[in-house]
């Protein structure tokens, strides 16, 4: 896995955040706050597509049936 270095500009409410959070102790560096962002945004992204995909296939799925609840909670009570 290789490095690629990359400049970036922030406001200063985004670079004040982030020594914050150096300050804090949850990070060592700012490259170590901006790695992790940009990997809780990745976990974020592939857990809204997943969430998409679940919806798509509900929807395509056809018509809904009727749903009973007591009827439901009366079959898992007896299993």
């Amino acid at each position: 896995m290789g490095t690629v270095r990359r400049i970036i500009t922030l406001t200063d409410k985004q670079d004040d955040w982030i020594m914050a959070q150096i300050e804090a102790g949850n990070y060592i560096n700012d490259s170590e706050c901006i790695r992790d962002l940009i990997r809780r945004e990745q976990e974020r992204g592939a857990e809204l597509d997943a969430i998409r995909a679940a919806l798509t296939e509900g929807e395509s799925s056809g018509e809904p049936s009727s749903f009973d609840a007591s009827i439901f909670k009366q079959r898992m009570h007896g299993r």
